[in-house]
């Protein structure tokens, strides 16, 4: 019998980058003008992949995402796995941001993956949910190719990583 070719469906932001690029904006902030003597907190839960703005005003906060999401594509950082929550007042008249990083393909996601690979209707290709990631195996490469780039072509809510490819 032929061995299965297959490939894994994750995604994911490097933590590192991250770090990065939330250190570069924060560096590029407290520089600004506009910024002096503002409360700027940026600031980045790696346990719980969150980072949290807190500033003065909504203007400001919106001027501190466009910073940081300049970052994030200069280190290659996937913005679509970023979820910001609305922004909730604080102490002193300030206002507060979180933003959720994806790490993991959710259960709802994959299963719409794996639903749309088998109505692909590929030959003896098949989609199976390994936690939070998706395993895709078939007896052809070509196959496997083609599945590949019907995931591609659809918009997830997330950037899809394709490796462990065999």
């Amino acid at each position: 019998m032929p061995k299965d070719e297959s490939f894994d469906i994750t995604t994911g932001c490097d933590l590192q980058e991250v770090d990065n690029a939330v250190n570069q904006a924060l560096r590029e902030l407290t520089g600004r003008y506009d910024f002096k003597g503002a409360t700027v907190e940026v600031d980045f839960d790696r346990a719980a992949n969150t980072i949290s703005i807190h500033t003065d005003d909504e203007y400001k906060l919106q001027s501190i995402w466009e910073t940081l999401v300049t970052r994030f594509v200069t280190r290659k950082v996937p913005v679509e796995n970023l979820r910001r929550s609305e922004p909730e007042p604080a102490a002193s008249g300030t206002v507060r941001q979180t933003i959720k990083l994806v790490q993991g393909i959710d259960s709802d996601t994959a299963k719409k993956i794996s639903q749309f690979v088998r109505d692909q209707k590929l030959k003896n290709v098949k989609a199976a949910i390994q936690g939070e990631a998706v395993r895709v195996t078939g007896p052809s490469r070509d196959d496997l190719q083609a599945a590949m780039a019907a995931i591609k072509g659809n918009d997830w809510g997330m950037e899809l990583d394709f490796g462990n490819y065999r």
